[in-house]
């Protein structure tokens, strides 16, 4: 055993000593904090603290969350530095941690505390993000099984411990499955593939003493073959790998079928507890949608509209195979190719010429002017302990005051979940015991590593993506709200949350913002306008399956959670639902549900229908800029105090109308999309 003065996962009131945090010092610590939370649990809920707001809080708060930024770190490292010794570590205590959570949202002492304080006629006099803090927590003491009795109190409990362990092993299975494939191909099979991605794959074979070139299926190195490479047999070999990860086509031991099916009965089970006619409808309480009804209404008159756009486009995409590639069977290992083909033919360039422009530096530092300018902070350079040498640290501030502080890891590697994503390290707070705690961020991205002696090039999707995870964490970041369960993210509806992010992407279509992004990697040149303008023309390129293909994912997602019978017809399921929305079909043999992570291992689950949802809120918001100017600072200090600054602590359509001055209007959504 550890030290335990000495864990770095038990020193307080600072960064995360993430350089030497390791899987050893996981058990002592977890069980020290898990030890130190019960203890006040107890205390909170005995006469010795009465049933006040600040005094709740000074005692329980600040132990809870003491375990949850510890905890937090641990499950971040093993999210993107896996190894089998952190994830023993992990795995051993996940069950301790998600068992006293369980214990502490259904601990009826506690809620008749927050009753009590609900009730008195002092909570009249409460804040306005305190009285939503109090009324969220009222909430979710319900969802979580408070007022739940005997044997129905104890099997949710034993739902909510199973379904932790089941949502890590499905990140697991997703995670060793694409870790465990790579294909060393000749330089016959790499042809018509861009240099600097099969100089990437060949340094990757090299660096293991092997010939030719290697392919994993990490997104950097998969789609770009996928993308450009001629030969049809290699995209055919890649394709059928990547979308049959962990499933029955590979070893047993990484195969989700038998994990999503108990995930899904066990949260029907759950929901059935909670007095609820299914798992979709509880998802939803805590959301600004009000029905899986009312989901479903959404999303089908959105494939309405798109469906028209879609068949379109599959229609040019097939005939153009056809005729200019000899691809009279247009299958879908060869849609990424075609389609790249056919937009160098329409729009007389390709992702490879405009990525060269984005060079890793350049898009930063133009990214931080933006947010800089827009709105009205400083972004600098900043030090701290880092997991992976990439990894870099930035402070936000405001006239040479501390806002915020973010960690930024950009790059894909071996033991990294892929994907790309924002979560907090901790959040802006009055800590009850003085002084005001700062909110920190992760970011973290799976970009292409730069080779020796250059510096990494992201494509336009890529840099897309960057930004949105940036509007995540100004989300996060420059929240001034400061009470814990409405500060930043926390307390926004889950349909709501995507709009900083989606709207953010939108600075990435803009001349003016470009001409700061872009530096060409030989040159220097910025992106000409000429590129900048086939560019635009081809921003919808597409846009019609491209929706569909989304809403298909939404769909897909309420259906089983909403459907009690979902749970042991996933894939017939997915089919249905295919069949009604999709224009393209699918190989039988994909098993794309199989890596669904957002739902089966995030907290999408019966809410990934939250990303139409939001882009309905960020087109719309974006048309403020749109007619404002998008640099414009009057407008970036209106949607900085009226929404990115209020957080959670009002509901979201307040904020929006606040900020716009008028309800949403899906309006600006579909002229975005070109399906206007």
């Amino acid at each position: 055993m550890t030290d335990l003065p000495t864990n770095p996962l038990l020193q307080t009131g600072h960064l995360p000593a993430f350089d030497t945090i390791a899987p050893e010092h996981v058990a002592p610590a977890v069980e020290h904090l898990l030890a130190d939370a019960s203890a006040a649990l107890e205390r909170a809920v005995s006469d010795e603290v009465p049933p006040d707001y600040d005094a709740i809080s000074a005692v329980l708060d600040v132990a809870t969350e003491r375990l949850g930024t510890s905890w937090g770190a641990v499950a971040h490292l093993n999210h993107v530095m896996d190894t089998p010794a952190l994830r023993a570590a992990y795995t051993e205590s996940l069950p301790k941690i998600s068992e006293f959570y369980t214990r502490l949202g259904a601990d009826e002492r506690l809620y008749a505390k927050y009753k009590a304080i609900a009730q008195a006629p002092a909570a009249a006099a409460l804040s306005a993000p305190r009285r939503k803090a109090l009324a969220n927590a009222m909430r979710n003491f319900v969802l979580s099984g408070a007022e739940l009795q005997g044997e129905a109190k104890q099997r949710f409990a034993k739902i909510q411990e199973r379904l932790s362990e089941l949502s890590q092993q499905y990140r697991e299975h997703v995670l060793d499955a694409t870790d465990a494939f790579s294909y060393y191909a000749t330089d016959e099979e790499m042809a018509g593939v861009p240099a600097d991605v099969r100089e990437a794959a060949r340094n990757a074979a090299q660096a293991e003493g092997r010939e030719g070139h290697k392919i994993t299926l990490q997104f950097p190195s998969y789609f770009p073959v996928m993308q450009y490479a001629t030969d049809r047999s290699l995209r055919e070999k890649l394709y059928t790998a990547y979308v049959t990860r962990a499933s029955e086509f590979g070893p047993p031991e990484r195969d989700n079928t038998a994990v999503m099916t108990e995930l899904l009965q066990l949260r029907q089970e759950e929901a059935k507890l909670l007095g609820y006619g299914s798992y979709a409808d509880v998802s939803l309480v805590p959301k600004m949608a009000a029905s899986p009804a009312e989901v479903s209404g959404f999303l089908n008159d959105l494939a309405r509209r798109a469906r028209p756009f879609a068949e379109r486009d599959l229609a040019e995409l097939r005939q153009f195979a056809a005729d200019e590639l000899g691809l009279p069977d247009l299958k879908p290992w060869d849609t990424a190719f075609a389609g790249e083909r056919l937009k160098q033919a329409r729009y007389a360039f390709s992702d490879n010429e405009v990525k060269q422009y984005f060079t890793e530096p350049k898009v930063l530092d133009g990214l931080f002017r933006i947010v800089e300018t827009v709105f009205e902070v400083q972004i600098r350079s900043d030090t701290a302990p880092v997991w992976h040498e990439h990894v870099r640290f930035f402070r936000v501030e405001r006239q040479g005051a501390l806002l915020a502080q973010f960690y930024l890891d950009p790059y894909a590697r071996q033991g990294k979940q892929g994907g790309a994503w924002m979560d907090d390290v901790r959040v802006r707070w009055a800590r009850p015991e003085g002084g005001l705690q700062t909110p920190v961020a992760h970011l973290v991205c799976n970009f292409p590593p730069p080779q020796p002696g250059k510096p990494a090039l992201l494509t336009h999707d890529d840099v897309i993506t960057l930004f949105h995870e940036f509007g995540h964490g100004l989300h996060l970041m420059l929240t001034q709200v400061a009470d814990i369960g409405v500060s930043g993210l926390s307390g926004v509806e889950w349909d709501a949350v995507e709009l900083p992010s989606q709207f953010m992407e939108n600075f990435a279509w803009e001349w003016e913002v470009l001409q700061q992004l872009t530096a060409h990697i030989d040159t220097g040149a910025p992106l000409p306008r000429a590129l900048f303008d086939k560019m635009i023309a081809a921003k919808n390129f597409q846009s019609g399956m491209a929706t569909l293909r989304q809403i298909e994912f939404a769909l897909f997602d309420m259906r089983l959670h909403h459907e009690p019978s979902a749970a042991t017809r996933v894939q017939q399921v997915l089919d249905e639902v295919r069949q009604e929305v999709a224009v393209l079909e699918a190989t039988p043999f994909n098993r794309s549900q199989h890596t669904f992570s957002h739902i089966f291992a995030g907290g999408y689950a019966a809410g990934y229908y939250s990303y139409k949802w939001a882009e309905v809120l960020s087109a719309d918001a974006w048309s403020a800029f749109e007619e404002n100017g998008v640099l414009d600072v009057e407008t970036g200090r209106r949607l900085r105090r009226e929404v990115l600054e209020v957080g959670g602590s009002r509901p979201a359509m307040e904020s929006f109308k606040a900020f716009r001055g008028r309800a949403p209007t899906i309006d600006a959504l579909l002229r975005h999309q070109g399906m206007a």
